[in-house]
């Protein structure tokens, strides 16, 4: 393990803050004066300490003038932004690839917060009912206004395992059709 000699957490050297940074300084205060869960918890904790001396780590050495340079491990936490920035990249490649060089609108389908209890309850049925009510009503709506076949996008949003807030779907469609 790495003393805490060897160099400061990441993003304590650097001119912008970070969230690390920010939990560090206001994290206990603000847990102080608000219902924090455990995972919420968890996951402040896990970016509080993400690469830094605490989680351990190993020295990089140079072969030519055996400078060292820590380089501590990271917390893997699926809501860290360091540790995802690297996933998030690549999956925003991966979907650019995808796309029609053209402009894209944006939509977002919101279920009202009452049927969070039924989504629950029914969650494979009630979340294929949305999909299939938001692109029918799409592909209809790209018919009747273009006279062709939209392109569709769509991503659940879930703020975690259980909805409390209102669960959407948000979409993206090429501007132009296809006509066939």
């Amino acid at each position: 393990m790495l003393s805490r000699a060897h160099g400061r957490a990441a993003g304590q050297n650097k001119g912008r803050p970070e969230l690390a940074d920010i939990f560090r300084q206001y994290g206990q205060s603000y847990a102080k004066t608000h219902r924090l869960s455990a995972a919420q918890q968890k996951v402040m904790r896990a970016v509080e300490t993400c690469r830094t001396a605490e989680l351990g780590g190993h020295l990089k050495q140079c072969d030519r003038c055996g400078f060292e340079h820590p380089s501590y491990n990271s917390c893997r936490n699926r809501h860290c932004p360091k540790c995802q920035s690297l996933a998030k990249a690549q999956w925003l490649q991966k979907q650019s690839a995808e796309l029609l060089p053209v402009g894209y609108f944006h939509l977002v389908f919101t279920l009202p917060h009452l049927f969070n209890g039924l989504i629950l309850a029914h969650k494979k049925i009630v979340l294929s009912l949305l999909f299939k009510a938001v692109s029918e009503t799409l592909l209809e709506f790209g018919q009747r206004r273009f006279g062709g076949t939209v392109g569709i996008i769509a991503v659940l949003h879930t703020w975690d395992q259980t909805p409390q807030r209102p669960l959407s779907s948000a979409l993206s469609y090429p501007r132009r059709c296809s006509r066939f």
